[in-house]
C-alpha cells in the first residue's frame, strides 16, 4: 500500500495582500512539519479573492512575483509540493489560476481556470485553454478551480484519465446575507455543492480533494472524498487551520473514468 498525506489550507480570508502571503508560507512551513507532500491553497488565496463588490488594490505583476519566490522558498525549506491559487496578469487580461511549486522551490507548471462562473468574467477575464496533470513523488494530480468542479465534471474526468489518482479543487465560497448556514457536511438542507465532492470522487474512483477558505456561514468547508464516494474527512465549519490526512493510493484506481466511451455510440 502506497499512502500520501496532503494539506488542504483551510485559512481565514486574508485582510491584504501581504496578509495572505505571511498566512501562505506559513502554512507551507506547518504542512511540511506535519509530513504532508503536497499542500493545496484555496482560489486565488494570493493576493485574494476579488469578490464582487469589494475593492481590491488592482493587479500588481510585481507584488505577484514577490509572493512567488516567498512562497518558493517556503516550499523548498519545507521540501513540499504547493499548490497556489493565484492570480496572473496577462494581454488577455487577469486570469484565475494555480500555480504549482516543487519542493526544489521551482515551478513545475499552472492550471488556469478555464470555465468561469458568469459572475466572474467581468473581474477575470482572461481563461485557460489547455489542462495538464502534475507529479509529487508517487502522486499524480490534477487540478480543477471553483466553478469547474461543481458545473464540469469533464475537467475531474480528463484528469483522472490522464493519470491524476487525486483532483484538487480549490474554490472561493464566503456566505451571502440572509443564505443557510450548515453545520454538517452535506446535509440535505446544504447547497449541492459538497454533494458533487462525492460524486465527482464516485463516478471517477479517485480522490477529491476540495478547499476552501475559513469563513463563518460558509456553505461548503473544506474536504476529502475517497474514490468509492464517501468522505474520508471535512474541517469543521469556520475553523481555520490545515486539513491534513492521509491517502491510500491504491484505492484511486481510475476504473470509471477508464471505462468512459468517449467515441460516439
Amino acid at each position: 500500500m502506497t499512502t500520501v498525506r496532503i494539506a488542504l489550507a483551510n485559512l481565514r480570508v486574508p485582510a491584504t495582500p501581504d496578509d495572505s502571503v505571511r498566512l501562505a508560507t506559513s502554512a507551507v512551513s506547518e504542512a511540511g512539519r506535519r509530513g504532508a507532500r503536497v499542500i493545496c491553497f484555496p482560489e486565488c488565496f494570493v493576493p485574494g479573492y476579488r469578490w464582487p463588490g469589494t475593492m481590491m488594490e488592482p493587479p500588481d505583476p510585481e507584488f505577484l512575483e514577490r509572493a512567488r519566490a516567498d512562497v518558493a522558498d517556503a516550499a523548498r525549506v519545507a521540501r513540499i509540493t504547493v499548490i497556489l491559487g493565484t492570480e496572473r496578469v496577462t494581454e488577455r487580461g487577469l486570469q484565475i489560476t494555480a500555480r504549482v511549486i516543487t519542493p526544489e522551490g521551482t515551478i513545475a507548471g499552472f492550471q488556469d481556470k478555464g470555465q468561469l462562473d458568469p459572475s466572474e468574467e467581468a473581474t477575470y477575464p482572461a481563461f485557460g485553454t489547455e489542462r495538464r496533470v502534475f507529479t509529487a513523488g508517487p502522486l499524480t494530480f490534477g487540478i480543477v478551480i471553483c466553478h469547474e468542479g461543481w458545473r464540469y465534471p469533464e475537467t475531474v474526468r480528463w484528469a483522472v484519465r490522464q493519470g491524476a489518482q487525486v483532483v484538487f479543487h480549490p474554490h472561493a465560497h464566503v456566505p451571502e446575507p440572509g443564505s443557510y448556514r450548515p453545520i454538517t457536511f452535506a446535509d440535505p438542507a446544504n447547497t449541492f455543492h459538497e454533494k458533487a465532492m462525492l460524486c465527482r470522487a464516485a463516478e471517477n474512483t479517485c480522490y477529491f480533494a476540495s478547499v476552501n477558505c475559513a469563513s463563518e456561514g460558509s456553505g461548503t468547508t473544506s474536504a476529502i472524498a475517497r474514490p468509492d464516494g464517501t468522505l474520508q474527512c471535512y474541517q469543521p465549519y469556520g475553523q481555520e487551520g490545515l486539513l491534513v490526512d492521509d491517502l491510500d493510493l491504491s484505492t484511486a484506481t481510475r476504473l470509471l473514468a477508464m471505462r468512459c466511451r468517449t467515441s460516439a455510440m
